[in-house]
């Protein structure tokens, strides 16, 4: 059993919010451009926005041992397609991705300095993450 505390739970519950966000964004923008994967729901057809649709959206908590950037938010983003996607959608994509992450970490997170980097091969959310940090 593990235990998260309050202070983390809420920051938890912010940094999903606004993977919703970004999903339902991307979603809008780029829904149309590969078809569903066929196990995948419709959007707007399963409990969560990451469950389906096109994207799947989120992010997952790294020490960053071995990085530049140290710990941080990894933020994925995946498309549920059996297609191949182009490389240049893709660039596309985690560009608008990158953009919509920037213009709105300010807006869920207001008393911290966060931002958003390319660390090797994917992009992390860094910065202060002190549970001590009001929302």
């Amino acid at each position: 059993m593990s235990f998260m505390s309050p202070q983390q739970a809420e920051l938890e519950r912010h940094m999903r919010t606004l993977c919703d966000e970004l999903d339902h964004f991307l979603e809008n923008t780029y829904g149309d451009r590969y078809p569903l994967h066929p196990n995948r729901p419709a959007r707007g057809k399963a409990a969560r926005v990451s469950y389906d649709g096109l994207f799947s959206t989120g992010t997952k908590f790294t020490l960053g041992y071995g990085s530049e950037y140290g710990r941080g938010y990894l933020v994925d983003v995946e498309l549920s397609t059996l297609e191949r996607v182009r490389p240049e959608d893709r660039r596309e994509i985690e560009s608008a991705a990158v953009a919509f992450l920037t213009a709105h970490l300010p807006i869920h997170f207001p008393n911290r300095k966060l931002d958003i980097v390319k660390d090797g091969n994917v992009y992390k959310i860094v910065g202060d993450f002190s549970l001590g940090s009001a929302y």
